[in-house]
């Protein structure tokens, strides 16, 4: 899969790129991640991408030329076999959340796109006619942190990337529901012993208290969840 970020800082995905499963998954060829600067197609002699709201108000917003140039010139990459799939991050999109994850996972292509300030102008919406997607009802100071919470998300459905494809499938959410309580050495701790279930090696009884404690944490943690 290739993933192309349009950010007006790519510095800050250096760490994040660089350690744990996204590196992993670059390392294994598996993902591709490439980093767009979009002041690099901006036409004024500052490199400036934003300017005030017209009607007043706080705040600056992300000027239409050098964002509709960006996308467009790497959506138009001559090594990309599809423009992929386009994605605003903006407080106004759908929720990101597991099915959209795993939505995204199938694609071949996608194009992650950061906003700042107050946002972008509308009629850069009108034009590109993106996606719109959230990472949930916060607001931070840029798209940055949410796409990396995307690409993160999304690599680890890759198939190949984690050492154990299992893994992927037991997940919280997967399933509509939390994922179960997980125990390991030493069996017993300041007092707290593993659950006799889980060391007895009988896996129907294993997998029929993994089932009622997820429900259970769920009830507990997460009940809108449970129908």
């Amino acid at each position: 899969m290739r993933v192309d970020i349009l950010t007006l800082f790519p510095g800050m995905f250096s760490g994040f790129l660089g350690e744990s499963i996204p590196r992993i998954a670059q390392e294994k060829n598996i993902l591709d991640v490439r980093l767009h600067n979009i002041r690099d197609w901006s036409r004024n002699k500052h490199n400036k991408v934003d300017d005030r709201p017209f009607g007043g108000g706080p705040g600056m917003v992300m000027t239409c030329q050098p964002l509709v140039d960006a996308v467009e010139a790497v959506r138009s990459d001559a090594d990309a076999a599809s423009p992929g799939r386009l994605v605003f991050l903006t407080p106004e999109g759908r929720r990101f959340d597991q099915r959209v994850a795993e939505e995204y996972a199938a694609d071949e292509r996608i194009v992650l796109v950061c906003g700042r300030y107050e946002g972008f102008d509308e009629r850069i919406f009108e034009i590109l006619e993106p996606e719109r997607l959230s990472v949930g009802d916060v607001v931070l100071s840029g798209g940055e942190v949410g796409a990396m919470l995307v690409v993160d998300a999304v690599a680890r459905l890759l198939p190949g990337v984690l050492g154990c494809a299992e893994s992927a499938v037991a997940d919280s959410f997967t399933s509509d529901i939390l994922d179960h309580p997980h125990y390991t050495q030493p069996v017993v701790y300041r007092g707290l012993e593993v659950p006799e279930v889980l060391r007895g090696g009988n896996h129907a009884r294993i997998d029929a208290w993994r089932r009622e404690k997820a429900i259970e944490k769920t009830r507990r943690f997460r009940p809108d969840l449970l129908p």
